[in-house]
């Protein structure tokens, strides 16, 4: 009986893990969490947080045991004097300007790479541009960038098949920007469309999509077509990371999930895998990647390999209101 139950035991299968680099927090995450961490040891609780600060549910959770209060609506928030976060999206212009009517104080936590496409289209509006927007409709970001400008100042453009069938006022006078977080080919295609049909349309003098968004998707083209299947750490309502799974599937690798924690992995869709991709959304922190890897570890023998596609070492400031705080706690 012994015998039979040490020749049953089967051998872990072995698992080749590629791990895509970059992945996981950007600059604007990382210095969008730090000002609520940093408003917390300054201030005290609570802390409001006007949307949730970025889109993982992980880091939003711990916010909120550290005394977080996320809210989405300034009129959620009582008359304490407790300071207000609004997040990394960016905020329409009437926010703030409701937070100053009502004696609020507030720290913008907007990513400055967000705020760079709030200036160019408020550039583009000064210069009596018709403005488009390519992005994805209710996403906060859009709705933050729709909002620095008078109702109707730009125009949403989602598809190809919105490039068809807009008609501006004048061709003649009209620029796009877009969202920061979207897919770096859909974006060429509609581009390449707005510039057919409208040949003088002016651009953003830089890419709007940001650099970790592409960075993070070039990452993936280079690992999804040797692996079996493909995990994308991160949360269904980032942007961000929904993109990863889908320049997956794009790449050849047909197995790609979303999942927020390692309990969320679908192993019935990965029998027989040999190969894994692993990565992360720009929210996503690292420690969910290692609880994902541990998880395969506990039912595999793996081999884990960076493949690095990019180097990034871009930090952001933090607002002037907490950089002395910062020092001390040494951030």
């Amino acid at each position: 009986m012994i015998r039979k139950h040490l020749t049953g035991m089967e051998k872990r299968p072995h698992l080749d893990i590629l791990l895509c680099a970059p992945r996981g927090f950007c600059a604007g995450v990382d210095r969008a969490i730090q000002i609520v961490e940093l408003a917390l040891e300054k201030y005290g609780a609570p802390v409001y947080v006007r949307h949730a600060i970025v889109h993982n549910k992980y880091v939003v959770d711990g916010l909120r045991d550290k005394g977080a209060i996320f809210v989405e609506e300034l009129d959620e928030i009582p008359d304490t004097g407790a300071p207000v976060v609004f997040s990394a999206h960016g905020v329409p212009k009437s926010v703030p300007a409701d937070a100053r009517t009502r004696n609020m104080f507030f720290l913008d936590a907007t990513c400055p790479l967000v705020s760079k496409v709030h200036v160019e289209a408020q550039r583009h509006f000064a210069e009596g541009h018709e403005i488009v927007l390519i992005g994805h409709k209710g996403h906060p970001e859009v709705v933050g960038t729709m909002g620095q400008l008078p109702a109707g100042a730009i125009t949403l453009i989602e598809t190809v098949a919105d490039v068809a069938g807009f008609t501006p006022r004048d061709p003649q006078t009209l620029a796009f920007v877009t969202q920061t977080t979207l897919s770096v080919d859909d974006t060429r295609e509609i581009v390449r469309a707005l510039q057919a049909k409208f040949p003088a349309i002016n651009g953003p003098h830089k890419e709007d999509i940001c650099y970790a968004t592409t960075n993070r998707q070039e990452a993936i083209k280079s690992v999804a077509p040797e692996v079996d299947a493909m995990i994308v750490v991160g949360s269904s309502n980032s942007s961000n990371s929904l993109r990863l799974v889908e320049v997956a599937e794009r790449a050849g690798c047909k197995v790609s999930m979303l999942v927020d924690r390692a309990a969320e992995i679908d192993w019935s869709r990965l029998e027989g895998i040999r190969t894994l991709g692993v990565s992360a959304g720009a929210s996503a922190p690292e420690k969910l990647v290692d609880e994902v890897i541990e998880a395969f570890a506990q039912r595999y023998d793996i081999k884990v390999e960076a493949r690095v596609t990019a180097r990034e070492n871009i930090a952001f400031n933090i607002p002037r209101e907490l950089r002395t705080i910062a020092a001390a706690v040494g951030q």
